[in-house]
């Protein structure tokens, strides 16, 4: 696989239910449903500059069941970046996580050199499950780092995609968060080097 591709590959797993495909509509299209609709799989994709030129961010939001290994495994084989999703909810969709992640590092055998992002999704929820600093722990150890992210509130769900690409050491991103339009900002700080939604 070429580290220099046209697209920048941005996986999303995570299990049933957790926020993955309602994280990835509130970034690309600003919207958010409250019917849970299952995903097998969907990629969604948004032009980019970084390095002074035009590239793609792909995401792929890939179904929460595990019936589809070898779909996971190509996922990954192809991803460049990594979210791993679970709900603060949900003490075991953190823990469906980990065959996930160990997955992640026996296909790519190291992720050092590879954004990886722990998401706590639905942290509006009062009744949690996972406190910050148990999943702070499970970040430390697979060392990623971590957000908690709410989509129903739109809390931190551009900074985690901001954070990913800012944690990419091979390419110079940015997705330049200066209020609700990326694309206002003036030509000279697009071309810097940095990924910018357009």
């Amino acid at each position: 696989m070429p580290e220099q591709s046209n697209d920048y590959r941005v996986v999303v797993f995570g299990a049933g239910g957790v926020g993955k495909s309602s994280l990835v509509l509130r970034f690309v299209k600003g919207t958010f449903r409250d019917t849970y609709i299952p995903t097998i799989e969907d990629t969604y994709r948004q032009v980019i500059s970084c390095d002074k030129s035009v590239c793609t961010l792909q995401i792929t939001d890939t179904t929460g069941s595990h019936q589809f290994p070898a779909m996971q495994r190509l996922s990954i084989s192809k991803g460049h970046a990594f979210i791993l999703v679970f709900s603060v909810t949900s003490k075991q969709s953190l823990e469906e996580l980990g065959p996930i992640y160990r997955l992640i590092v026996q296909i790519k055998g190291s992720v050092e050199d590879i954004p990886v992002m722990l998401v706590g999704n639905k942290c509006d929820e009062t009744q949690r499950e996972v406190d910050t600093r148990e999943a702070q722990a499970v970040a430390q150890e697979w060392k990623c780092a971590f957000m908690e992210t709410s989509a129903k509130t739109n809390h931190n769900v551009t900074e985690l995609f901001q954070e990913l690409l800012t944690l990419e050491t091979r390419r110079s991103m940015s997705l330049g968060i200066d209020g609700k339009h990326a694309g206002k900002q003036k030509r000279t700080e697009r071309i810097k080097g940095k990924c910018i939604l357009m």
